[in-house]
């Protein structure tokens, strides 16, 4: 992404680090700010920054279990494109769990934690908040669904403790495991 904001805005690797974090922070994702404050078309710059090698990530054949196991629709909404999605999941031996994946285009290139990005994709996807959970590794990103009726799960090292955020877990197999009992 640095890269891509260095050549794209032609500045320096610092400016470019200092923009994409402000982007990130006041709009919910670097191609956010970049879209808002210089117009930038979203297709080349999700095409150029999910362009990398997957191959440091390996399979979970626990974690696919219990993702199986649960009950209901399964879907993925990441702020990511959707074919990158599908990649992630296709090197983490998680293809096929799903019902649906969606990327920030189906969202009308509007993030998380935009309300309206998780309304768009609720909508697309028939979903009704109060009868789901959402499992996010960005805090900021479970207050719409709460406020929507989600559940919410934070899936970081660390707990950030909230109103907006119903439980806490460093350990997504784990969690999953003792959920499915």
């Amino acid at each position: 992404m640095t890269n891509w904001v260095m050549q794209s805005l032609n500045v320096d690797r610092p400016e470019a680090d200092r923009l994409r974090r402000h982007y990130w922070a006041q709009y919910g994702t670097t191609l956010a700010g970049l879209m808002h404050e210089h117009g930038v078309d979203p297709a080349p710059y999700l095409t150029d920054v999910h362009d990398i090698s997957l191959d440091h990530l390996g399979q979970d054949l626990d974690l696919a279990s219990h993702i199986r196991a649960l009950p209901g629709r399964r879907i993925v909404y990441t702020n990511g494109s959707g074919p990158y999605a599908e990649r992630v999941l296709a090197a983490r031996g998680l293809s096929n769990l799903f019902d649906a994946v969606y990327g920030v285009e189906h969202a009308g290139f509007r993030p998380k934690p935009e309300r309206i990005a998780f309304e768009t994709i609720f909508a697309l996807d028939k979903l009704n908040p109060s009868q789901g959970a959402m499992f996010e590794d960005d805090s900021r990103n479970l207050t719409a669904p709460h406020q929507m009726g989600m559940r919410t799960v934070h899936v970081a090292p660390t707990a950030e403790p909230a109103a907006h955020i119903h439980h806490h877990t460093s350990d997504l197999t784990g969690f999953l495991a003792k959920l499915i009992g």
